[in-house]
């Protein structure tokens, strides 16, 4: 019985993941506190010494406090989080709200909370992202930020990538990627953190609103590589 249990308790998880993979996520506020936490702990954690120089040079960032991932042959990852986006003179914008998914299929075992921060270097890939629904490695190049390598030699993962992504895992989990995974705009939560009006691109791009709770993320954001 126990045997049988395991995979379909597995199965309801991957279920809530697939379908609301905000569904573990708290209110706007509380989102872009996570994420300024997640920004100060891999900016200073010395496996990420290449954070620094990507964030110096990024058109925008997708912050993920926490995205989710389990599976058992069948597996679901699933997590809301911040984009900002970064002008020519290094100001970042407020933040606009964007949520995470993807399914898979293979030999893949585990459960696994990440803190993620998808660094997007290229114009191409910040316009995937405000088109909505980008699927990463189809419609942005995706490519994993260099781990533990000191900052000499570790560009050469990233080179000609649209976004890095630099995660910190918490738990065990076999197999599986980023690829394949949908980005897309959360348009209730950017509504609820500003007025009615508020999209991802009047947030990020034209910059018509703002929030005093978002200025201690925005201040993280600004490193010295």
């Amino acid at each position: 019985m126990r045997k049988l249990l395991r995979p379909v308790s597995l199965l309801f998880v991957l279920s809530a993941l697939a379908t609301n993979p905000s569904a573990a996520q708290s209110a706007p506020q509380e989102l872009v506190d996570s994420s300024k936490y997640v920004v100060e702990r891999l900016v200073n954690h010395p496996d990420f010494t290449r954070l620094k120089y990507s964030l110096a040079n990024a058109k925008a960032v997708l912050i993920i406090p926490s995205l989710l991932k389990a599976g058992f042959i069948l597996g679901a990852e699933g997590g809301s989080g911040v984009l900002l986006t970064r002008d020519a003179n290094g100001e970042w914008s407020y933040p606009a709200f964007y949520s995470m998914g993807a399914g898979s299929f293979g030999l893949q075992a585990g459960f696994q909370d990440s803190e993620v921060v998808f660094v997007i270097l290229t114009i191409d890939g910040l316009n995937a992202v405000l088109n909505n629904n980008v699927k990463l490695g189809l419609d942005a190049s995706v490519a994993a930020g260099p781990v533990g390598q000191g900052i000499e030699g570790s560009t050469t993962t990233s080179l000609g990538a649209d976004i890095v992504a630099y995660s910190k895992n918490r738990g065990l989990f076999g197999g599986g990627a980023f690829e394949g995974a949908v980005v897309y705009e959360r348009d209730d939560l950017n509504r609820a953190y500003y007025d009615v009006g508020a999209s991802a691109r009047s947030i990020v791009m034209d910059r018509q609103f703002t929030n005093v709770g978002a200025e201690a993320l925005r201040s993280v954001l600004v490193v010295q590589p």
